[in-house]
């Protein structure tokens, strides 16, 4: 049998793994749903309806898929998680809270207006509820934040014993809820989200722009596809370069508060100045390929470059190594890695952005094969940066589950056998890969049938209600 506390620690980062897939879709589609929708009253063009009505399906379909797995995610706090539950409880269980009476509630009641009430409610009230559903899926993610910031850089709190236990008490919720890390987090994370939309909408965009224009296929609805592919360049071009520009200034402020994380990111295990960057590292035995705490490695990197990063632009900065620390060093390698990959996906997004803008700019957007195959390529990789970003945050954070308030091996519960965290652990494995084929399987569906066909917007028109209006549904 596996050890419970490793059981617990893979059977969380698995849920955690798949279950961010379905907010980021949903968070990341919030805004455009806002602005098709805006655009479909102010404008009445069809092609606006179309890509309304063809994304709200898919964010339907991730807004339900992630409020179940997002509900595991609570319950494993009391199952596997008990002891970390009882010491940070009154911090960690307010911001649940508010989570799902607050975000939740919001998005889920405007959820059915909006899905289901175009043609019943007046344009103003169902503007409305397109607002109402992005501002609470965006609100859940504030409060979820709000809660794993103060586990990077806990604030606002004190330690206090009652029944020969230590717990935390919360002295300053301000403090708590607004800690260091909190801004830090928020944009990275939501501007991720709709990075990563906007690379998904532009790969299924290209992959029917690309038969139509380059192979010569007939595709039904082109203009959507052709609208869709420019307004996610937009927003492309937009959220690589400030996701680039706001994780540099994230990655200094981890230096500052997380010091032990930042040398695992460069692999610094002693303290020195004129620190490399490394592009790629190895171990220099083969016997340590395995080890991910690994000391003797072969690195090629820029001279200086991780100083200069770490300082904001002095190559001879000095950046504190892992082995002064007294707390043993996260898994190196692991992090190492997974920074350097989200790092370099970063780029390539960017890159992606000039590309699409320069060919838009000279009127071979759409003819540009080359191009539609990266994009197409690339259509899933925000989602691949935003997870190894969280490997990042929560692997680098170790062996704390709080910052230098509890160890993970201190917050699992007491009485979970080894037999009975196994047993779990291989059933959420099964359970989570039928579950994530099952939502390939739909948005695939949703992807081959299209938008609707405009006599379906037509007889739409002629069921809308007038502005003055709000009728009750049959």
């Amino acid at each position: 049998m596996v050890d419970p506390v490793l059981a617990s620690r893979l059977q969380f980062a698995l849920t955690t793994i798949v279950h961010i897939i379905f907010p980021v879709m949903s968070m990341g589609l919030a805004p455009f749903l806002i602005y098709f929708t805006w655009k479909e009253i102010r404008t009445k063009q069809p092609v606006y309806e179309q890509l309304r009505r063809f994304w709200t399906q898919i964010f339907a379909v991730s807004f339900v898929v992630g409020t179940v797995t997002g509900l595991v995610l609570e319950f494993e706090f009391g199952t596997n998680f008990a002891a970390f539950s009882t010491t940070a409880g009154e911090l960690f269980g307010g911001p649940l809270a508010l989570e799902g009476m607050m975000a939740f509630m919001l998005e889920a009641t405007f959820l059915g207006i909006f899905v289901f009430g175009r043609g019943r409610v007046s344009d103003r009230l169902y503007f409305l509820s397109s607002i109402a559903v992005g501002l609470g899926t965006w609100l859940s993610a504030v409060w979820i934040l709000i809660a794993n910031s103060w586990m990077q850089t806990p604030r606002g709190f004190e330690i206090v014993v009652e029944n020969d236990q230590q717990i935390v008490r919360l002295t300053d919720p301000l403090a708590a809820y607004l800690n260091p890390r909190f801004p830090y987090m928020f944009i990275h994370m939501q501007n991720a989200a709709v990075e990563s939309v906007a690379l998904f909408m532009a790969g299924v965009a290209a992959y029917y722009v690309f038969r139509h224009h380059v192979w010569g296929y007939s595709i039904e609805h082109i203009n959507v596809w052709e609208k869709t592919l420019k307004i996610a360049l937009v927003v492309l071009l937009i959220t690589a370069p400030l996701q680039v520009i706001q994780g540099d200034g994230y990655a200094r402020h981890v230096l500052e508060t997380q010091p032990q994380k930042f040398a695992a990111m460069e692999a610094v295990w002693e303290t020195d100045s004129y620190v490399p960057e490394y592009i790629v590292a190895f171990p220099m035995d083969v016997n340590d390929l395995l080890n991910p705490r690994t000391k003797d490695l072969f690195g090629i990197g820029i001279p200086g470059g991780a100083s200069w990063l770490a300082s904001g632009g002095n190559p001879q900065a000095t950046i504190r190594g892992l082995e002064t620390f007294s707390t043993k060093s996260p898994p190196v390698a692991i992090v190492f890695w997974a920074f350097r990959i989200m790092v370099a996906l970063g780029f390539w997004f960017i890159l992606l952005a000039l590309w699409g803008t320069y060919r838009w700019w000279r009127g071979e957007l759409f003819e540009d094969g080359l191009l539609h195959k990266a994009l197409m390529a690339s259509s899933l990789l925000g989602f691949v940066a935003v997870e190894v970003g969280w490997i990042v945050t929560e692997v680098g954070r170790q062996p704390w589950v709080i910052q230098g308030v509890m160890k993970t091996s201190a917050s699992v519960s007491p009485n979970l056998t080894g037999a009975e965290a196994t047993f779990t652990l291989l059933g959420f494995v099964t359970g989570y890969i039928l579950l994530l084929g099952l939502y390939t399987y739909v948005v695939g569906r949703i992807i081959r049938a299209g938008p609707p066909a405009k006599d379906e917007l037509t007889q739409s028109e002629s069921t809308r209600a007038p502005e003055s209006e709000v009728t009750s549904s049959d």
